[in-house]
């Protein structure tokens, strides 16, 4: 493993027993950005740093970035591909390095342009895959962003040729951010690292989601680690918990404590990297200030925090991994059978409007709080997986929607 690798990094960190915790964070002045880097970097906890992409430049609408950037438009996040090389080098000149890895993080479906720039100016650690950040947020046909994606693992891994090893995060924990069952979320993290592995890629993180019941998101990593270990256990690979990604509490104890559960939630299941949120979540984005103050606060309940047994099995393995091998049991290659997942509504996301995915299954919040199937659609489970019933109204949909936001804002 090269030393100056971001799955390096957060190997020694686990091996000390330390929780990495990394925010997310862009802003379009490469001035502001770079203090932004070292405000994490001097945060005084075991933190990585994050490059997040503006939203023209997720899109591939450069035109739009040129624009803002000539005018003095704002932009939601670093233009990365539109800044010259020498100003993101500049960027991180002293700050990154073994001690203070640094991973952009874009959203693309067709992140080719994007992969190039930071691979430019020095960095080698991304995020996304070809269904995680092609349902939710593009109308790219999959098959489309199978191909770049292809494309973009294969330009990461020549990077290998100037000494580095580079490293891809799966999104596919945290798809539509809430009301997906853990099985799916699961197996789309699984596919995904095996997608980048077919492609060139050995150091990988599968990303799991904060859902709604702690004992379901703890069986869930337990499923994700147990099926990562029987598929990708040639690769380097670790997993990262996502602070909830759904409707936020609005007060600042509501999300200070759902915050901190995520970090308890990472030590109970060994996750060795925490992406945080802040208390300025559900309001706005969040500044400089808040961004460190979630990472204090995530590092602090991570070290109060202790390792538990397992939880019970309620089937999220069984689910899961049922999911994984109907899929790769359409074509040996794995891009063309998540294609044809997609296509045959073997991977069918609730509630997501991209015209490639089916929309046939449907996901609610039990009165225990867990997440359960009401409609299978075609996935290839058995009938009992699904508990029966009618499609939500909107009211009650609004009700699942915000059911994490009440209860701790209600705490």
């Amino acid at each position: 493993m090269t030393g100056g690798s971001f799955g390096g990094y957060v190997a020694r960190a686990a091996a000390a027993g330390e929780l990495v915790v990394q925010p997310r964070m862009g802003v379009a002045h490469p001035a502001r950005m770079r203090a932004g880097l070292a405000a994490v970097r001097g945060a005084g906890v075991r933190a990585a740093g994050t490059i997040t992409v503006d939203s023209f430049t997720r899109v591939g609408d450069h035109h739009a970035v040129r624009k803002a950037l000539a005018t003095g438009a704002d932009l939601n996040g670093y233009p990365i591909a539109a800044h010259p090389t020498e100003t993101t080098r500049s960027v991180l000149d002293g700050l990154h390095g073994p001690g203070f890895p640094v991973q952009v993080r874009h959203g693309s479906a067709c992140p080719q342009k994007i992969v190039a720039a930071l691979l430019a100016a020095g960095l080698d650690a991304t995020e996304g895959g070809p269904l995680s950040y092609c349902l939710p947020y593009s109308r790219v046909p999959v098959a489309e962003s199978v191909r770049a994606w292809a494309e973009s693992c294969l330009l990461l891994s020549d990077a290998r040729e100037r000494g580095a090893r580079p490293h891809l995060e799966s999104f596919g924990g945290c798809m539509m951010g809430q009301l997906c069952p853990p099985g799916l979320l699961v197996a789309i993290s699984v596919l995904e690292g095996l997608f980048f592995r077919q492609h060139g890629i050995d150091s990988m993180s599968l990303s799991y989601a904060q859902q709604t019941d702690p004992d379901q998101d703890a069986e869930a990593v337990a499923a994700l680690r147990t099926l990562a270990a029987e598929h990708l256990s040639d690769v380097d690979w670790h997993v990262v918990l996502y602070t909830y990604m759904g409707v936020f509490p609005r007060t600042p104890r509501g999300a200070t404590a759902l915050l901190e559960r995520s970090a308890e939630l990472a030590v109970r299941t060994g996750a060795e990297r925490l992406i945080v949120k802040t208390t300025a979540e559900a309001h706005r984005i969040p500044t400089v200030t808040e961004n460190v103050t979630a990472l204090v606060t995530a590092a602090a309940a991570a070290s109060r925090a202790e390792p538990r047994g397992a939880a019970e099995d309620t089937g999220v393995l069984a689910e899961a991994r049922a999911l994984v091998d109907a899929v790769l049991d359409l074509a040996p290659d794995v891009g063309i059978a998540l294609v044809r997942a997609v296509e045959r509504g073997y991977l069918d996301v609730p509630f997501c409007l991209h015209r490639d995915n089916a929309g046939r299954t449907r996901a609610f919040v039990d009165t225990d709080g867990r997440l359960q199937w009401s409609r299978l659609g075609a996935l290839p489970l058995p009938a009992g997986r699904a508990v029966p019933a009618a499609d939500p109204t909107a009211d009650e949909l609004l009700r699942s929607l915000t059911h994490v936001e009440r209860i701790f804002d209600r705490a």
